[in-house]
């Protein structure tokens, strides 16, 4: 139906708002002067700048006086009713006219191709509206919120039991996480772990990834699932199928796309809700490997202004997390200075404080040479909005053969306690100086040792 807004209709709606200051007090923060024709846009300016200088809405006379738009007195003849009538109509109005003046600017956006830009602007034309969302009640009914909290976005397992402890059950709904590591660290890893696992958990899964192939990930998770190593995986094609459609019988789905390097959160929501219409399958969980290769939707940036840029695109990654209801993890590369570091903080994030301000939970993977050959990997918690994990550290057993990560044997995560980060530094490098020929004998006569028997015989006492 069209609707008319005619100069009477216009002249209405400022009697309304002159009539009762509370009902100009709940339309005031989407009115808007430029909604109103010529003759009445003096006239609404005049209202808004007394109430915000003198908290009530000027008299009839005053308004006549300086506008000379003869406006009359509704007060006496308005109801409830009539006020009801008024805040549907005047939301609408608001609303329309916002439309309309984001269409006429988005106009020139269009002839240079922004269409971020204007996506942006008619979204949050369309969403104008007066507040009807008046949040919680903190004393009314605790039992159901927390129930709400469980069943709307309640801890989804991770599929390690260790690492869930520190996060007080898992990941949750509408949650920005990000793995960060160095180059070659495992931040793919841990991501295509974790999306093995939710689809093993039944989840339906999306695994993007802006820099693999989807081959190359696809015969990763064959070699996890299988526990196989990766050139095995190649050697046994026929015990592999097998393996996986046996496994896929009880599983999620667990979608594997290779996206451009750039692309934009825009480009993700279309293929989410293509892959959805067209499969007729509800997405659980999203993962997209990763964060730093991605170029923000709302404004265009400098690719080597990193700040600016990760802040745009990790809050919209966020925001489209929020949207969709899914869990969403993500990963993000360390800097130069965490290379000869074994404990990570938000300085070693590449790119700046701006991604973090965003993340949810910020998770830093640490992998030396040593570790590797022992069949460690080590997550740090540096931070956590939702659990008192910040500055933990944990052991998961690694497998480079089948490129699987577990939670440690119960057993080993005993011994891992009592670790020293002693031992840490001892391992963290092998490189001998120059003309040394690096040993085991030489790594064996390390005088850290004894410093680090003595802390666990102290460890040991303690317990």
């Amino acid at each position: 139906m069209s609707e008319d807004y005619s100069n009477e209709l216009q002249k209405l709606y400022i009697e309304f708002l002159l009539a009762d200051k509370d009902l100009f007090v709940r339309c005031n923060a989407i009115l808007e002067s430029s909604y109103f024709d010529r003759q009445f846009r003096d006239t609404v300016d005049f209202i808004k700048k007394h109430v915000e200088e003198y908290q009530d809405v000027p008299m009839l006379e005053q308004v006549n006086a300086v506008a000379s738009v003869g406006v009359t007195d509704v007060k006496a003849t308005m109801t409830n009713e009539h006020k009801n009538w008024f805040m549907d109509e005047f939301e609408k109005f608001c609303r329309h006219k916002a439309l309309e003046q984001a269409i006429l600017k988005s106009a020139d956006k269009l002839e240079n191709k922004e269409y971020g830009t204007v996506e942006s602007i008619i979204k949050e034309a369309v969403e104008i509206g007066l507040a009807k969302d008046f949040g919680t009640n903190y004393w009314e009914d605790p039992a159901g919120r927390i129930q709400h909290i469980k069943d709307s976005r309640g801890q989804n397992s991770t599929g390690w039991e260790t690492f869930d402890k520190y996060l007080y059950g898992g990941f949750n709904t509408g949650e920005l996480n990000i793995f960060a590591g160095g180059s070659g660290s495992g931040k793919s890893l841990f991501m295509q772990n974790l999306a093995l696992n939710w689809a093993l958990q039944g989840k339906n899964v999306v695994y993007i990834s802006l820099e693999l192939s989807e081959e190359l990930s696809s015969m990763r998770l064959d070699a996890m699932l299988t526990g196989m190593g990766t050139k095995d995986v190649m050697k046994n094609a026929s015990d592999v199928e097998l393996r996986v459609k046996m496994a896929s019988k009880k599983a999620g789905g667990l979608q594997i796309i290779q996206m451009k390097n750039g692309c934009t959160v825009n480009d993700i929501r279309a293929y989410l809700k293509e892959f959805q219409i067209q499969k007729n399958i509800k997405v659980d969980a999203l993962l997209v490997d990763y964060l730093d290769l991605m170029m923000p939707v709302t404004v265009k940036v400098n690719p080597n202004d990193q700040f600016i840029k990760d802040k745009f695109v990790s809050e919209e990654l966020r925001n489209l997390a929020i949207e969709l209801g899914i869990l969403f993890v993500t990963a993000s590369q360390l800097n130069r200075s965490a290379v000869d570091e074994i404990e990570f903080d938000h300085s070693h994030i590449a790119g700046g404080i701006s991604k973090i301000n965003t993340a949810d939970n910020l998770i830093g993977i640490f992998s030396s040479r040593a570790m590797r050959e022992r069949g460690r990997v080590q997550i740090q918690f540096m931070k956590t909005r939702s659990s008192s994990g910040v500055g933990q550290k944990l052991d998961l057993k690694f497998n480079v053969d089948s490129l699987r990560i577990e939670d440690l044997d119960e057993d080993e995560q005993e011994d891992t306690s009592t670790t020293s980060i002693y031992q840490k530094l001892k391992t963290k490098s092998s490189v001998a100086p120059a003309g040394e020929n690096i040993t085991e004998n030489n790594m064996d006569a390390d005088p850290q040792i004894d410093a680090t028997d003595r802390l666990k015989s102290l460890l040991r006492k303690a317990d």
